[in-house]
């Protein structure tokens, strides 16, 4: 099982970017991915996961509809579209993935659920 995040970058708060989990070495439509943060001094926080048996998505409350989840079924790869950064969505981002069969919302976002990491990408949000 690899994962690699990919996407990451410097942008001002207001601004949009889409972070990439390209995976490889299992297949994708019997497991669950997830996207995780950590910010400096913060522990690490789990923000939407997605079930690739039911196409099911689950999200973070405190995110208020600002991050997309998504699949790229040809790629193998998810998505994090995320929206109208702010300065605290500074983090390093993660993906991993946990096989699952259910919903995203039965699998949810505890990352002790997760077995398998990939590298994180930076995000740096300016003020």
């Amino acid at each position: 099982v690899q994962l690699q995040a990919s996407g990451g970058g410097l942008v001002q708060a207001g601004g949009s970017l889409r972070l990439s989990c390209e995976t490889s070495g299992f297949n994708l439509d019997y497991y669950a991915i997830g996207w995780f943060r950590r910010a400096p001094g913060k522990e690490r926080e789990g923000l939407a996961c997605i079930a690739n048996n039911d196409a099911t998505t689950y999200y973070a409350e405190s995110l208020r509809g600002r991050f997309t989840i998504s699949r790229d079924n040809g790629k193998n790869t998810i998505y994090l579209q995320m929206n109208g950064l702010r300065p605290e969505d500074t983090a390093v981002y993660y993906c991993a993935a946990q096989p699952h069969q259910g919903t995203a919302q039965s699998m949810g976002l505890m990352s002790r659920s997760y077995d398998y990491w990939g590298q994180g990408t930076q995000v740096t949000v300016s003020s």
